[in-house]
């Protein structure tokens, strides 16, 4: 069985194997194809229309699939690797071990951006930015910048206090916790930290920054929390809505899935707390 640990936890040899899983995923061409795959939901997701991995109850779901995608992908690489996850609300520093040269370089130079150290700086050769929103081919990162700040414990906590998972109109403007975690209501968890990041993470082809898979792994343990703390509140819509994916209704892209085949992590993976 996959178990997921915190980045903290990792020993040097996990952190080694991870990024080399990585690399080999993007020498290869699969890692890009994550990349597209992201954006183009991002893209087609609106509030008004079809929404499937944002913006809507599946948002959870849906990433869960599409990590568990990527980390079936890395132990195709190598069978010992899995998808450690980063908990932003404890682990709030730009000095953070997350960050260190032996892992997954730290922030950008100030004049463009450009992430300079790491196994994913520009220097290395080896992480090209094919899949982009603009011409720059190299990774970027704005850590923090003009003084924002990672959500805190007590953020988190007032999300998990949640009872109902979704709301109606199922979008962007819905109360419940899904749209609490993902971000664009009240305290603002997900999204806040995709723009803490900054650089690739606050656009469509997020996941061109490795700490994308981090932080959703962070995203989907807050979910099974969630689900932990309150057994009797399932997902919702359970069905007959239009535009939005009900509990046994397909997800694209894929044709296999359903939210209800991904309620239950333990089927797939657990994580080490």
């Amino acid at each position: 069985m996959t178990v997921r640990k915190n980045q903290a936890a990792l020993t040097a040899d996990e952190k080694r194997r991870f990024v080399a899983a990585v690399l080999e995923l993007k020498r290869s061409g699969r890692y890009d194809e994550f990349v597209t795959t992201h954006n183009a939901f991002i893209v087609a997701d609106t509030d008004t229309g079809e929404r499937t991995g944002h913006r809507s109850p599946s948002f959870l779901p849906w990433h869960r699939r599409f990590l568990l995608d990527f980390e079936r992908a890395l132990q195709q690489v190598d069978a010992a690797v899995a998808l450690p996850y980063w908990d932003w609300s404890t682990d709030r520093s730009v000095r953070s071990s997350l960050w260190a040269p032996d892992f997954l370089g730290g922030t950008g130079r100030s004049r463009d951006g450009q992430v300079t150290d790491g196994p994913f700086a520009a220097s290395t050769g080896n992480w090209p930015i094919t899949v982009r929103v603009d011409g720059r081919t190299f990774l970027r990162r704005s850590l923090g910048a003009g003084g924002r700040q990672l959500p805190t414990p007590a953020d988190v906590e007032s999300v998990l206090s949640i009872s109902t998972y979704d709301t109606a109109p199922w979008n962007s403007a819905s109360d419940g916790f899904r749209n609490h975690l993902e971000g664009w209501r009240g305290v603002n968890l997900h999204n806040r930290v995709h723009v803490w990041v900054g650089g690739q993470m606050a656009t469509g082809v997020s996941p061109n920054d490795p700490v994308f898979w981090l932080h959703h792994a962070y995203i989907d343990k807050l979910w099974a929390d969630w689900q932990r703390r309150h057994p009797g509140s399932g997902y919702l819509p359970a069905g007959g809505t239009r535009d939005v994916v009900d509990l046994n209704e397909t997800m694209k892209p894929w044709n296999d899935v359903r939210p209800a085949d991904l309620l239950d992590h333990t089927a797939f993976y657990t994580f080490d707390a």
